[in-house]
């Protein structure tokens, strides 16, 4: 069987169920009806001899072709996307949408806010996980930026140092460490701490400077959000460790610094190498050096 092409309308239908979840919320976004969709769908799955999608009552679940084609789908949509926003940035990018990842809301407020008034009309959305997640919904194509607290060498990103983030211990105010304002690294050792998951950029900065010190600690929780780790502090699980901006006040816990270690994040800002001259992408990261030169 010989395919001349494919039917873009039904690649859309098919982006749209695979990122929503659902044919409902799918034909929500695409302002279609949902049998319209379910008939886009089945048409394509037909027309190649496919399967793409294993339907569960009002669930659907991407089957492994599915979830290939929803990276090539991925990278469609964005360079369709930029075209858009190509053709808004000849007349000023009065229209458009940025997506943007970060590890927490204090990594990026700052950088949102400058936008925003710089850039009224653009829509921004944020979505929020570790680093590694972070990294991954960029190079998927899923978010156009990214802020991290570190990153290494990779050919694929284009990336600026932003600020720098002091890791700090949290310990609960009834503490014996509570009335200080800091401790020698020296001090942890065999200490009870409330780790993020593995994949957190802190809890590696962290331990990479343990293993420095010849410091060895008792990891008894690990979790996966740091405000899980405050929560945990809070209860008397053991000591946590925290962004210095990140740290909130909160009255049960006590910030404290480590006086003879400089342990410490760089974030930078990302994206994907081949497109960082996108308008938009391009728009953001001005924005971002700007604030730069400022601090």
């Amino acid at each position: 069987m010989r395919h001349h092409g494919i039917n873009f309308r039904r690649l859309k239908c098919f982006h749209a169920v695979a990122t929503d979840g659902s044919f409902t919320q799918a034909a929500r976004v695409l302002g279609i009806g949902q049998p319209s969709v379910t008939t886009h769908i089945k048409a394509l799955e037909e027309e190649f001899g496919v399967e793409l999608f294993i339907r569960h009552g009002h669930q659907v679940e991407l089957t492994p072709l599915g979830r290939t084609l929803l990276g090539v789908t991925n990278r469609v949509f964005s360079l369709e996307a930029e075209a858009v926003e190509l053709l808004s940035a000849a007349s000023g990018l009065r229209t458009g949408e940025l997506r943007i990842g970060a590890i927490g809301p204090s990594q990026v407020t700052e950088m949102i806010l400058a936008f925003g008034q710089k850039y009224p009309d653009i829509s921004l959305s944020v979505s929020l996980g570790n680093s590694r997640e972070v990294l991954s919904r960029v190079l998927d194509f899923r978010d156009e930026v990214g802020i991290v607290p570190q990153v290494g060498d990779d050919a694929r990103l284009h990336s600026v140092p932003y600020s720098r983030n002091e890791v700090v211990l949290l310990v609960r105010d009834d503490h014996p460490w509570a009335g200080r304002r800091d401790v020698r690294i020296e001090d942890l050792d065999g200490q009870r701490f409330v780790m993020r998951e593995d994949g957190s950029s802190t809890r590696r900065t962290f331990e990479t400077a343990l293993a420095e010190a010849g410091v060895v600690i008792r990891t008894v929780l690990s979790i996966g959000s740091r405000e899980a780790v405050r929560e945990a502090v809070a209860t008397g699980l053991g000591i946590g460790i925290s962004l210095e901006d990140e740290t909130l006040a909160d009255g049960r816990l006590t910030p404290l610094h480590i006086s003879n270690a400089d342990i410490h994040l760089q974030p930078h800002v990302v994206c994907l190498e081949e497109r960082k001259d996108s308008p938009l992408i391009k728009a953001f990261f001005d924005v971002v050096s700007e604030l730069r030169r400022k601090t």
